[in-house]
Order: C-alpha cells, then sequence, then structure tokens
C-alpha cells in the first residue's frame, strides 16, 4: 500500500512539472527529493528506495534529452543524473534510519512508562491486587497481552490473566522455572524465568504482544518483586488471621474458664463441708470422697487445658526473673501437697544453682512432671528430683514406674496422648504437652530417659542467661 503511494507521488510530481508547470531539471531533481523525504519519514526506507528508484527513471525519462527515452547524451547530464540518484538514495536511506530511530525510541519511551506503571501498581498494590492472581492480570492489562500466566514454584500454582487461559502451558511453565531457559514458541508464546537472587523461583508465559528481550527480562524481574511481595502479604494475613483466632479463643477461654471453675469451686467446698461435718454412714461417706475427689480431677483437667490453650494463643508471656532454683523446686513440692504422701522422695539441689525464668510457668511444669510420677509409680516407690547445672540448668524427675515404650516415645509430649500404660490412669493428656511448651518458651526443651532398669526420668532444660541482672525473691 505504502509502495503504491510511493509511486503515485512520483507520478504526480512529473506530471506536474511535464505537462501542467514546465520548469528546469534543477527544480523537478529538487521537487522529487522533497518527495523522497516524505516518503521516507511517513512510511520509512522501503518505500522511499522504491520511490528514489522510480524518480530516478522518471527524471531521465521526462526531463534530460533526449525527452522521452532513457538515454542520456549529454555528459553533463550524467553527471545531474548520477548526483540525484546518489542523492536520491542516499536521502531515503537517512530519511528512512532517522524514522525508524524515532519509532525505536517511541516503542522504548513507551516501554519505559509501561515498567513504571507495572512496577507502581505492584509495589502499590494492597489486598487482593497484591496476591499472584492480580499480578497476572495486571501484567496483561499494563503490555494489552492476550494472556498471561505467573508460575509460583514455591507453592506450586499458576495464576492467569487476560481473556483466555490455556492448559497446555502449564507443563512448559513446570519447565522453564526448572531449566530457566527463554523460549519463543513460533505460535508467538513467550516464556521467561522468574529468578529471585540468581534463583529461580517461578516462570512467566505471554502471548499476544511484541516484547523484546530486554523488556521480558525487566518484566521477569518485576514479577519477581510482585511474587516476594505477595508472599509476604499471604504471610501476614495468615499471621493476622492466626492473631485474631489467638485473640478470640483467648476470649472463649477466659469466659469458659470462668463457667467452669464457678460451679466447680462450689462442688469442691460443698463436698469439703461434708466431709469434715458430723459422722454418717460408711456409705455416705465413701460417695462424699468420690465426689471430693473425681471434682478435684475435673478442677485439674480444666486447668490444664486453659494452661495449654493458652500456651497456643501466646497469651502467657515469660516474665524472667532471676531465682534460685531450690527455692522454685521446694515451693512446686509444698503446691502438690498431700499428692506425693506414700512416696519416697529424694531432692538433690545445689542451693547455689540459679537460673532466669518465670518462676509460675517453672513451678506449673515441675508440678505436672511430679503430677506425671505420682500417677505413673507405684504408691510406696522413690521419686527423684535432680538439678544438674551444666552450662544450663537440668531439673531432672524420675519415677520408678514401668518403662515407657519406643513407640509411645515419639508421641509422648503430643497432646491428648496417653501412652499403653494409661488405661486406668486418670488425666487429660495435656501434662508433658503444657511442660514441653513451657521449656521452649524459655528457650529450652525437656528431655526423656526411660528402661526397665532405672525407670522414667523427664529433665527440663532451662538455658541461664546472662541478660537478666537484678535478683528476684521467690515469696
Amino acid at each position: 500500500m505504502h509502495v503504491a503511494l510511493s509511486l503515485v507521488m512520483v507520478a504526480v510530481v512529473s506530471g506536474v512539472y511535464s505537462w501542467l508547470v514546465p520548469t528546469n531539471p534543477t527544480t523537478v531533481s529538487l521537487s522529487y527529493l522533497l518527495s523522497i523525504v516524505l516518503i521516507a519519514t511517513w512510511w520509512g526506507i522501503g518505500p522511499a528506495t522504491v520511490a528514489s528508484v522510480a524518480a530516478m527513471l522518471c527524471f531521465n525519462f521526462f526531463f534530460l534529452p533526449p525527452v522521452g527515452t532513457l538515454t542520456i547524451t549529454d555528459p553533463q547530464n550524467w553527471v545531474s543524473f548520477f548526483a540525484f540518484m546518489a542523492t536520491a538514495v542516499i536521502v531515503s536511506q537517512l530519511s528512512g534510519r532517522a524514522r525508524d530511530r524515532q519509532i525505536e525510541a517511541l516503542a522504548r519511551q513507551q516501554d519505559l512508562e509501561r515498567l513504571y506503571a507495572l512496577s507502581r501498581s505492584l509495589l502499590l498494590a494492597d489486598g487482593e491486587a497484591s496476591l499472584i492472581g492480580g499480578i497476572a492480570r495486571r501484567l496483561a492489562e499494563t503490555f494489552s497481552l492476550t494472556t498471561v500466566a505467573l508460575y509460583d514454584r514455591r507453592a506450586d500454582r499458576v495464576a492467569w490473566g487476560g481473556a483466555a487461559e490455556r492448559v497446555d502451558v502449564e507443563p512448559r511453565l513446570r519447565e522453564v522455572a526448572r531449566t530457566a531457559e527463554v523460549i519463543r514458541d513460533p505460535s508467538g508464546l513467550v516464556f521467561a524465568p522468574i529468578r529471585l537472587g540468581g534463583a529461580p523461583i517461578g516462570s512467566l508465559a505471554i502471548v499476544g504482544g511484541a516484547i523484546g528481550d530486554a523488556v521480558l527480562q525487566s518484566i521477569a524481574n518485576l514479577a519477581a518483586i510482585g511474587l516476594e511481595r505477595a508472599t509476604s502479604h499471604e504471610a501476614m494475613a495468615a499471621s493476622e488471621a492466626a492473631r485474631q483466632s489467638g485473640e478470640l479463643r483467648a476470649a472463649l477461654l477466659d469466659a469458659v474458664a470462668h463457667e467452669f471453675k464457678t460451679p466447680l469451686t462450689a462442688g469442691k467446698a460443698a463436698a469439703s463441708a461434708l466431709l469434715s461435718g458430723a459422722a454418717r454412714s460408711p456409705q455416705d461417706h465413701e460417695l462424699v470422697i468420690i465426689i471430693n475427689e473425681e471434682l478435684e480431677r475435673l478442677q485439674a483437667l480444666v486447668s490444664d487445658a486453659i494452661h495449654m490453650l493458652r500456651l497456643d494463643a501466646g497469651d502467657i508471656v515469660v516474665r524472667r526473673e532471676r531465682y534460685r532454683v531450690f527455692d522454685l523446686v521446694g515451693q512446686a513440692l509444698r503446691e502438690m501437697g498431700s499428692r506425693l504422701e506414700g512416696h519416697r522422695l529424694t531432692i538433690q539441689v545445689p542451693e547455689t544453682a540459679v537460673v532466669d525464668a518465670d518462676a509460675s510457668l517453672v513451678r506449673l511444669a515441675l508440678r505436672q512432671l511430679l503430677d506425671n510420677a505420682v500417677k505413673y509409680s507405684p504408691p510406696d516407690s522413690a521419686i527423684d528430683v535432680t538439678v544438674k547445672p551444666n552450662g544450663d540448668v537440668r531439673i531432672a524427675v524420675r519415677n520408678s514406674g514401668p518403662p515407657i515404650s519406643p513407640v509411645d516415645r515419639g508421641r509422648i509430649f503430643d497432646r491428648f496422648y496417653r501412652g499403653g500404660h494409661s488405661e486406668n490412669i486418670p488425666g487429660s493428656g495435656l501434662g508433658l504437652a503444657i511442660v514441653q511448651r513451657i521449656a521452649r518458651a524459655h528457650g529450652g526443651d525437656v528431655t526423656l530417659a526411660s528402661d526397665a532398669a532405672v525407670g522414667t526420668e523427664f529433665t527440663i532444660v532451662l538455658p541461664v542467661s546472662a541478660e537478666v541482672e537484678a535478683p528476684g525473691a521467690e515469696s
């Protein structure tokens, strides 16, 4: 189309100067050159080159003697003809190149504007627009692409943008994410890896746009930033949801704890009053004892559940102070009260051993281990409490009960899990889980050693921190 229009322009110039406005060859040549410049500017090098050849032939045929032939007899006309020919070709080439460079510059400017718009939208996006699906849609909208497929390798998911989805693209997306190679399909489908820190984290497929390698690489870099931001946004959303869930759980927990403890306290008080009251038949006395014991058991279950849920929700804050381990162990033993009666207690706690910890939580963990020892060892057996300061403070509680099987050892700290020897032993399966959570909240852990020769020993390992300098006193 442009070539035809170029030939028409040459024909118009030839007709005007041949039949309407006769003039000298110099004016004609300049007019031809002006036409060639305009053609090169408007339509590029190809039409301008064709127009320059046509203009040379017309100039020779219509304006150089002998007119009406393609021959030149005057040597001066040969000089004029070759000068015109060289000028026409050079002008067409220079003008066409200038036009091409201008088009290329405009295309680069447009690409930069699009990349800036894309980077701005990805960095400022919030909510759903910052997720992987929003990134794919923004890519399609910004670069007017028919289809965009964005593959997140870490989550193994594909998001689509544009008007069409192609199922056949997904296997190749995974391949490109693995090989990190750019693939340009003859059908117009382009695949590019998405890297972050040199490592491939996904891939990109686009259809419907002529995008150069540099721009494609820039898009892939922005997609990498977008994927990383989407991952962070999802993590923050999950964290916020967990926080809100924890707050709701803590509120419900307080309400449930209050509703449970009020009737339990009243029932326990009534049972205690009956036990300390006037003499009654042995049968009634035994029933009251059963009621009292079951209320104690229910109170313990509620307390364990409350402590476990608060530890899970992060509702319990570790308030570290420096304490003597001897004082913490002694207080825990006193809090156990009559539960330890009948057992032979052996206490080996150096009075110089200190630990930076939350006293109430450590005492709770010790009570759980002591209660576990009472439940799973014979009434007249020994219970040993030993403290071994060895860099860390190790508080060990050993009982003489049956050894824990290898199968049970792997799950002994799971919530609500009870081992093979617990069929007729009351409990909730939360005690050891609470001990482990308390130890880990202090930066420590709980270890287990169990065999038929020495019994079962649980050891709370608590790090001795140098950060706490103010001494604390146990009341």
